[in-house]
């Protein structure tokens, strides 16, 4: 089994509901390394510290806030090959004031093709894929028609 990893992050009104899925899936992940913007990753070790100093286990590595460039430091990660998954639980609801960067972050996930999930049902979809459990790499867009034009 190949060890993934897995981005996280979460609008401030959905991190108690990413927290929740975390905590659901932790067996699960526990196999995996977790990277999240920083508030995000702080919120879930902190919700996490009782399961953890019981045994229970999560590699979680925590960039810097999203607004404060987490955003661009996981995208550069992502561009890098070096995510195989995305659970981003966005809030559809609440303006966010980085939206540029969120803007980009889920256009860099598109763009090299990585399984993303906007909400939990498709995160629960994605971990309890038999793909989960395997080593995948993402099939490449043919991009090299915006590479050669002439402008």
């Amino acid at each position: 089994m190949k060890i993934h990893n897995i981005a996280l992050v979460a609008h401030d009104n959905r991190k108690k509901d990413l927290i929740a899925w975390v905590k659901e899936n932790q067996k699960t992940l526990e196999k995996h390394k977790l990277i999240c913007t920083g508030t995000t990753g702080k919120k879930v070790r902190e919700a996490l510290e009782e399961n953890l100093s019981k045994g229970l286990k999560l590699d979680i590595t925590c960039l810097n806030s999203g607004p404060l460039g987490g955003d661009q430091e996981m995208g550069a990660l992502i561009a890098k090959g070096k995510i195989d998954m995305f659970i981003f639980l966005i809030d559809p609801m609440q303006p966010q004031p980085h939206d540029v960067d969120v803007k980009a972050l889920t256009r860099i996930s598109v763009l090299y093709n990585i399984p993303t999930a906007f909400n939990r049902t498709t995160a629960d979809f994605l971990i309890s894929s038999p793909m989960y459990h395997q080593e995948f790499t993402p099939k490449k867009t043919d991009y090299s028609i915006y590479l050669n034009r002439n402008i």
